[in-house]
């Protein structure tokens, strides 16, 4: 498909730079089937969206502050950690990564310095942090939390963002980017749910800085996709068989979510213990196994996770979807407002 088909105008001031406050009362954009009016609801009327035995599947990644600002001699170097390589070593975006060359030292604040090892095609470099404490220590002391660029243009990371850009869920360290569906979910929504008989569960997916970069070709079938590593444990996957088994549906929190549980499921719809990497691009015509609805924020024009959500809905839907969110004020992006998608 043409990735110019997924492109709509967003105003620049539906652009939200912080959360809604409390977390629950942020907007809801109900959209059920392919046809229908949409319902302009709260996050906190989820409980009666849902059934008894739906189960709602988090990813309880926990957001590192990866984003570094440093030095290489004269030369300002930035670095956005992307991937762990190995305990010591990361894939990171660098901006004016074209002043390294391998071997270099780049000093960042607090004494904590890497060397550029190796650059990859797409112009992101292999990073090796010396020393034996581990790299989440160095990071704790010299890092910032990676805000996603359309906020981070817009101003400066604050101390605010060290709780707002993580979710309730958060306690596997190692992603550079927020699961952020979940951050609506407060102590109170959970046990609204849990009243109204729907669980829960968790999976593990590490969201790389690579979920924010552009789609720059043409059609969708030339783009390659970011890889991401991702856990299910196998107790998890039999839970979540044996709920749809039961006649529950199986809704993601989360295109992180969704993204991992699809990748885990094979043809005939049973998810499967998962470990590794995973890169699978959703777009329309995709047959989707795992997941019977997702919760998820509004997602950038040409984007990947547009076209995810139009495969889910109907791309016509989807268009339709965020046309009346945008007309009707509805806040986009990561610290945004939410929308439940029930094909």
């Amino acid at each position: 498909m043409r990735v110019d088909d997924f492109d709509f105008e967003l105003p620049n001031e539906r652009i939200a730079l912080r959360p809604a406050r409390p977390r629950d009362s942020a907007r809801l954009l109900h959209v059920a089937g392919r046809e229908g009016p949409f319902a302009d609801l709260t996050v906190r009327d989820l409980p009666s969206l849902l059934r008894a035995g739906d189960v709602l599947v988090f990813n309880d990644t926990r957001v590192i502050p990866a984003q570094l600002e440093g030095r290489r001699g004269e030369a300002k170097i930035g670095a956005t950690l992307h991937k762990r390589i190995d305990l010591r070593r990361w894939q990171a975006f660098v901006k004016n990564g074209k002043r390294l060359k391998a071997g270099d030292v780049i000093e960042f604040p607090a004494g904590v310095v890497a060397q550029a090892e190796a650059r990859f095609e797409d112009g992101s470099w292999t990073l090796f942090f010396p020393g034996d404490e581990p790299v989440e220590v160095l990071l704790e002391r010299a890092g910032t939390m990676p805000l996603p660029p359309y906020i981070a243009a817009k101003r400066g990371t604050d101390e605010a963002d060290r709780s707002d850009y993580q979710t309730m869920f958060a306690r596997e360290e190692g992603a550079v980017a927020a699961p952020t569906a979940a951050l609506h979910f407060t102590d109170g929504l959970m046990a609204a749910l849990a009243q109204a008989g729907v669980g829960h569960e968790f999976l593990t997916l590490h969201v790389g800085a690579g979920t924010f970069l552009p789609v720059k070709v043409d059609d969708t079938q030339d783009h390659a996709m970011h890889a991401e590593w991702g856990t299910i444990p196998g107790e998890v996957a039999a839970r979540l068989n044996e709920t749809r088994r039961r006649g529950g549906r199986v809704i993601a929190v989360g295109t992180t979510s969704l993204r991992l549980l699809e990748s885990a499921a094979s043809g005939d719809g049973v998810i499967h213990p998962f470990s590794g990497d995973t890169s699978i691009f959703i777009t329309p015509g995709y047959r989707f196994r795992a997941i019977d609805g997702l919760m998820t924020n509004f997602h950038l024009p040409r984007s990947t996770l547009f076209m995810l959500v139009s495969a889910l809905m109907g791309l016509e839907r989807m268009q339709a979807a965020y046309a009346h969110a945008i007309a009707r004020g509805y806040r986009f992006y990561s610290y945004g407002d939410s929308s439940l998608l029930l094909p």
